[in-house]
């Protein structure tokens, strides 16, 4: 084993992590905001606005990412005439917003679909006891249904974002260059395929912890209640202390 070689290879990947995680957190963001506005136009009661947001989440989930960034950066450029007369030639010719956009996109049909599921998880108990203390409209969804979802839909929401940052070596084949980018780029240099993969594989393996535990910390600060209690014997010590 060259520890030379690997530890040469991990300062070079190191490089890419910055895009790496600018690429998840930003199309996280982008794709959050979609996802809430899908999410509202999948419980309207208007139906054309539940069918659209039900066949953009069927289109979005059942074709692959890949295919879809595809189709946004090379698929696209078959209208620059087009786009140029719109305006847009200038962000679909950027690699880098090509990838947010197929990102951001991909993101918000699975989220929304969290989201959903979130919010239909709310007790109806706890509902109908809000309106029997007088609280309606804005007042019952910010005190009562939306912290209640979010924290239903807060697990599956982690780990689509570890999905998202694992999804972004996917903009390596739109010749981004962020850690599976750089890879590739010194797997061709190097021919090493396999130290130069194992090196990227812990890479991610390593930024995934990091976001577990932090969503792991946001729940646990948002679930007191599932807390465990303390035991009488350490409340007493800690009192004669």
């Amino acid at each position: 084993m060259d520890f030379a070689f690997l530890w040469g290879t991990l300062l070079q990947l190191l490089s890419g992590v910055p895009l790496t995680l600018k690429l998840a957190l930003v199309s996280t963001a982008l794709g959050g905001v979609l996802a809430v506005l899908l999410t509202w136009m999948r419980l309207s009661s208007w139906r054309p606005a539940s069918w659209l947001a039900q066949f953009y989440v069927f289109i979005f989930r059942g074709t692959p990412l890949l295919v879809q960034m595809f189709v946004i950066y090379y698929g696209l450029g078959q209208f620059r005439p087009t786009l140029q007369a719109w305006g847009l030639w200038g962000f679909f010719r950027e690699p880098y917003w090509c990838a947010i956009f197929a990102l951001s996109l991909n993101t918000a049909a699975y989220a929304s679909e969290i989201l959903r599921g979130g919010l239909q998880a709310v007790p109806r108990q706890q509902v109908e006891a809000a309106r029997a203390c007088g609280m309606w409209g804005l007042l019952l969804y910010r005190r009562i249904i939306f912290p209640i979802a979010f924290r239903q839909a807060l697990p599956a929401y982690g780990s689509e974002i570890i999905l998202m940052v694992k999804a972004t070596s996917l903009a390596s084949v739109i010749t981004m260059l962020e850690v599976t980018g750089l890879a590739a780029k010194l797997i061709s240099q190097s021919y090493r395929a396999l130290e130069v993969f194992v090196v990227a594989g812990l890479l991610y393996l390593a930024l995934n912890f990091v976001i577990t535990r932090l969503v792991a910390l946001v729940e646990w600060w948002l679930t007191p209640d599932l807390r465990p209690a303390p035991s009488p014997a350490s409340g007493a010590a800690l009192h004669h202390a």
